[in-house]
């Protein structure tokens, strides 16, 4: 019996000592390399991760690092494993499995979207005239994407005589596109492969020519725009338009009256357009303004002129037009003026009306006005924090607007407007299988004063019964960059937390255009800080107010909006609970310096350019990376793709390898790379849950220890 107790405690013993060496994190090679410049020495030891997506050296020793990183997360998550998949299930069953979406009606046929119980990807259709016609299946994407661990169909674009199907593919998330050409009659799809692209696909009014947007292979910039013919090799595709300024985005439409074919050359503060007779292909694209510095346009052709949207000598940008003959600036008229308090977004062309979205006090508004009686009007939305956008609208002669419409309690909804008789029709609103009662939920909209002053919005949604004592969690949200704006937006997802009690708040931080232009520009290059402090900011508010505290309050954010996790937790490491960074930027001054790497020219004029000193120092004194201390950190979770092509993979895991050497403390610091996806996760309707189940099992885990 004595020898037995003793086997058993040496066999318990043993175990122990095993499962406390599989919870050991990896420890990856510190090889120092200085990456300083303007005589600063700075010391990156783990720069030779960059190495192998420059130059495929040490490739197998950055695999085996990150898979050693994720069994490790995995270890640690092991409690868990029961309530991620009870989560995946929960939010898999709000899915309605088999679902349509609203027929759009374009050139004699409604095109829609359905998907089939079980079934991942979309099934993309159309019916010819009226929805009792039969079905013509354009392309089933679960056929193709059978194999591929991630497959995306974008960009599906048919001939103006509807027998040709243009669309891109991409099968690795690089965003590095493939377009192929369909022949709706036969079902052939052409030996035609043009890569590599992006999804921007244009077919000319002669439904033979087709016009796309080349890629570099390394950088990814987009550099071309190239002509090709159906039926013919790529090889002999005609370039007719070549970027040569590495700061510049190319991107391809059409207006909507179908009259011209639209090139837009556009950096983050200028842009040159492009135009071309869709009916002769031959001809070459005539520039319809230069570029000019620090203004941006964009264009619409409404009965034969140019209706241009933009910010020269407007800040918040104006409306003006021109006659398609005279489209040099000179010739511009204004239809709408500038207003201080109203950010003018976007701009749709009909033949008789043409509506703008604005952007007052943080939410937007659509005017309509009416070319024959020259009156205006808005649509109402009536909730205090919502997201209301165009639909797709492609018929130009039409008095029907479509546009979608959403809240923070109110799932996604698309209507059809009657722009003369001013009544709108709801035609679906997304379903939440299993039931949903909105009036369950409550919304608000709130304001947290800044350091400097500025009130930022804040909009947060909870259950009813939370209670403002300070023992709530709530998770809190940014982004905060590139002038986009993050508006309050309805996802059954997250119900799974609202239901067990937490709060969930956006903070509306400058660096995007909620409040206008001037909202963006407080949040970029010399003033890239306002974001960070904007968030502590809306934090510390949330606290005062006892929405939450410190043991209670987590944050979220990714790519842009993962740079500003990494620098509050920087900032203020005592403010959190727990924070998920995913693909987060967070080696900003090592990046910028990099022009090889995918898209770092294009965003100077976003975060400046290191090689200037001033901009080096300042995005230096707040580069997470870089500023890594001997702190206690908060509970992090990092999540990143082998294959990101906007936030190269080894900026994350340098950044947990820097902070695990560094940090004190025994809280959670765990890094998960996806080693099949990229910047966007998985392509899957069902397989994306996963990484929602895993962050939201993340901070249900420190909320309940």
């Amino acid at each position: 019996m004595r020898c037995l107790l003793v086997a058993i405690v040496v066999l318990v013993l043993v175990s122990c000592s095993e499962n406390k060496k599989s919870l050991r994190p990896p420890v990856p090679e510190k090889i120092p390399v200085d990456v300083g410049m303007h005589g600063d020495k700075r010391i990156d030891n783990y720069y030779w991760m960059n190495e192998y997506f420059k130059k495929g050296a040490g490739k197998d020793k950055v695999i085996k690092y990150l898979k050693e990183e994720n069994e490790y997360t995995e270890s640690v998550l092991s409690d868990i494993k029961e309530l991620r998949d009870t989560l995946f299930n929960e939010m898999k069953a709000r899915i309605k499995e088999t679902d349509q979406s609203v027929p759009i009606f374009e050139n004699g046929y409604y095109y829609y979207n359905r998907y089939e119980k079980g079934k991942q990807y979309a099934i993309y259709c159309r019916k010819k005239e009226s929805l009792d016609a039969p079905e013509q299946v354009l392309l089933n994407i679960n056929e193709l994407a059978a194999g591929h661990p991630y497959f995306e169909a974008n960009g599906l674009t048919v001939s103006p005589d509807n027998k040709l199907l243009a669309f891109a593919v991409d099968t690795l998330s690089r965003r590095q596109y493939t377009i192929y050409i369909k022949n709706l009659e036969t079902g052939e799809i052409y030996r035609d492969a043009m890569y590599p692209a992006s999804p921007d696909i244009e077919w000319a009014n002669d439904s033979k020519t087709l016009y796309y947007v080349e890629k570099n292979r390394e950088t990814l910039l987009t550099e071309k725009v190239r002509k090709h013919v159906a039926g013919t090799s790529a090889g002999d595709d005609k370039t007719v338009y070549t970027e040569k300024d590495k700061s510049n985005y190319l991107y391809l439409d059409k207006v909507r009256s179908n009259r011209f074919l639209i090139i837009s050359s556009s950096a983050t503060m200028s842009t040159e357009v492009l135009y071309l007779d869709a009916d002769k292909p031959e001809n070459e694209f005539k520039t319809l303004q230069p570029r000019m510095k620090d203004v941006k346009y964009a264009v619409d052709e409404q009965n034969g002129k140019f209706l241009i949207l933009t910010n020269l000598k407007a800040k918040n940008f104006r409306l003006m037009e021109t006659p398609v003959e005279k489209t040099d600036v000179a010739n511009w008229k204004e239809v709408i003026p500038h207003r201080n308090d109203v950010l003018l977004e976007d701009v749709n062309a009909f033949r008789d009306y043409y509506v703008v979205a604005e952007r007052k006090g943080g939410l937007t508004k659509l005017k309509v006005h009416n070319n024959k009686t020259n009156e205006d009007h808005y649509l109402d939305f009536g909730e205090p924090a919502y997201k209301a956008e165009f639909g797709s609208n492609p018929e130009f002669n039409t008095s029907t607007l479509r546009f979608e419409y959403t809240s923070l309690t109110t799932p996604y909804s698309v209507f059809d407007y009657d722009l003369k008789n001013r009544t709108k029709k709801i035609l679906k609103e997304q379903e939440v299988a299993g039931g949903y009662n909105k009036e369950e939920y409550i919304t608000e909209r709130l304001h947290a004063t800044a350091a400097d002053g500025a009130k930022v919005p804040v909009s947060i949604v909870y259950r009813k019964g939370f209670r403002k004592d300070g023992n709530s969690p709530l998770l809190l949200y940014g982004y905060g960059s590139y002038g986009y704006s993050t508006d309050a937006a309805f996802t059954s997802t997250r119900l799974s937390l609202l239901d067990r009690g937490f709060a969930y708040a956006i903070a509306h931080v400058r660096g995007g255009q909620e409040l206008g232009r001037e909202w963006y520009e407080q949040g970029k290059l010399m003033k890239k800080k306002n974001t960070f402090t904007d968030f502590i900011a809306v934090a510390e508010y949330l606290v005062d107010q006892q929405y939450t505290s410190p043991r209670h309050l987590y944050a979220y954010g990714g790519s842009a909006g993962g740079l500003l996790m990494g620098a509050v937790v920087n900032m203020r490491p005592e403010l959190w609970n727990g924070i998920v960074a995913e693909v987060p930027f967070v080696d900003v001054v090592t990046t910028m310096l990099d022009e090889s790497i995918p898209l770092t020219t294009n965003e100077f004029d976003e975060w400046g350019n290191p090689k200037n000193k001033d901009a080096y120092d300042y995005m230096k004194s707040y580069s997470p990376y870089d500023n890594v201390k001997n702190v206690e950190y908060p509970n992090i979770l990092v999540i990143t793709g082998l294959h990101d092509s906007q936030v190269m993979y080894f900026e994350p895991a340098k950044w947990v390898a820097k902070m695990r050497e560094t940090k004190k403390g025994d809280n959670l610091l765990l890094l998960q790379t996806h080693m099949e996806y990229g910047h966007g996760g998985a392509s899957g309707r069902f397989d994306y849950l996963k990484e929602i189940a895993l962050m939201n099992g993340f901070f249900l885990k420190l909320e309940r220890n």
